[in-house]
């Protein structure tokens, strides 16, 4: 008889799980942060609250971001006014409004994935979606399956409403996935839209300006495996680890409950702070297997929970502004979009590498790191090692 333990190491892959591709894709309604305030007092029926329009104006001078881009253009907002009162029930309106068009979102940026990959879609053996806005039955997994045409024994996975941090939880995942399974090739789709967390502005929860100046929608895709095919596969990164950690401290720094009204959020002043105090605890556990101390010399793909975050890990960490500056690019030109943001992060890292024409993907640099920050707090640490241009 074959030994158990045969079978396993013939299931098993023999290298690293690496991203082979990158697509990402935003809804068209594009709105420029100058003039966000105006449209979104306007929207909302909102314009004799003078005194806290002023505030938000000061919000979003800023938050650093230049431009979002929206699934809730100005028509359906006035189609549904419950969305722009605060409070008012609505989720319904809400769910109605974006539960076909998380998949369809998430559709457009896996086709670039695919297309960059250059393998047919058959091959695609383990889909894992991601995203905090809608939930159903079949799941935004079913339907992007059915949208790209998608072999029916796929392996599916979907993650509902974990928030920021999950665009670290996904890497993670199909890290597993990629190296326990042999030959497998897994799809990652982040599609977020802020339909659900959009209210009408109110002088007594201040912490839905900051998710107003803040929030974007976006979709981003990832092709993960093991064992690149030689001279078809162009491996972009290799996931060397992956690890999660809630940091201590950080109970209520950042909730969000589902209501009637949508998504409502609750955020502690000091969330900064206690990520800034614990985030070199996840480096030195990450990296001291790989003797790597100077934070310098790797490069970062951070998740943009907003301008004073990345300031203070900055600062923390003693980074050299050019580190955090794809982050803070990101930021700036799409907003905070949750899961979908470090892989667009990730996307622009690669790009300008080639663009300069380095002599590896990650900025020229042999190791880098990306986290995924949110709801908990929770922290997801991927170290990547950069494959050779």
């Amino acid at each position: 008889m074959v030994a158990v333990n045969e079978v396993r190491k013939a299931q098993r892959a023999e290298g690293p799980a690496t991203i082979f591709a990158i697509g990402t894709a935003t809804p068209p309604f594009c709105v420029e942060q100058s003039t966000y305030p105006d449209y979104y007092f306007k929207i909302t029926n909102s314009e004799h609250k003078t005194e806290l329009k002023e505030k938000f104006k000061r919000m979003c001078d800023s938050s650093n971001v230049k431009k979002r881009y929206f699934h809730l253009t100005e028509d359906i907002l006035k189609k549904n006014p419950d969305i722009c009162t605060f409070m008012a029930p609505s989720l319904d309106a809400r769910h109605d409004a974006v539960v076909s068009e998380v998949p369809k979102l998430g559709k457009e940026a896996a086709l670039k994935a695919i297309k960059e990959w250059g393998l047919p879609k058959s091959k695609i053996t383990h889909l894992i979606f991601c995203t905090s806005s809608g939930v159903g039955m079949p799941g935004a997994d079913y339907h992007l399956a059915k949208l790209l045409g998608l072999e029916p024994s796929i392996k599916r996975l979907m993650v509902y409403v974990q928030g920021c941090f999950a665009g670290g939880t996904v890497l993670r995942v199909a890290k597993d996935l990629a190296e326990n399974n042999k030959g497998a090739r897994v799809l990652i789709v982040c599609s977020e839209t802020a339909a659900l967390t959009f209210h009408g502005p109110s002088e007594t929860n201040l912490d839905i300006l900051v998710g107003q100046a803040l929030f974007g929608d976006g979709a981003a895709a990832v092709i993960v495996g093991s064992d690149p095919i030689p001279e078809v596969e162009q491996p972009l990164f290799e996931i060397v680890s992956a690890s999660q950690r809630i940091l201590p401290g950080s109970d209520g720094a950042i909730d969000a409950s589902l209501r009637e009204s949508g998504l409502v959020f609750h955020l502690s002043k000091d969330i900064s702070d206690v990520i800034s105090k614990n985030i070199e605890t996840s480096l030195v556990e990450a990296f001291h297997p790989l003797g790597v101390k100077d934070w310098n010399s790797l490069f970062w793909a951070v998740h943009p929970g907003g301008p004073k975050i990345v300031e203070d890990i900055e600062a923390k960490l003693g980074l050299n502004p050019e580190k955090l500056q794809p982050t803070r690019d990101m930021l700036s030109e799409y907003g905070n979009m949750a899961s979908a943001c470090v892989i667009f992060i990730l996307d622009e890292i690669r790009r300008a590498s080639a663009e300069k024409a380095l002599k590896t993907t990650g900025e020229g640099l042999e190791w880098g790191v990306l986290f995924g920050l949110g709801p908990g707090l929770t922290v997801e640490t991927v170290v990547l090692h950069s494959v050779s241009t």
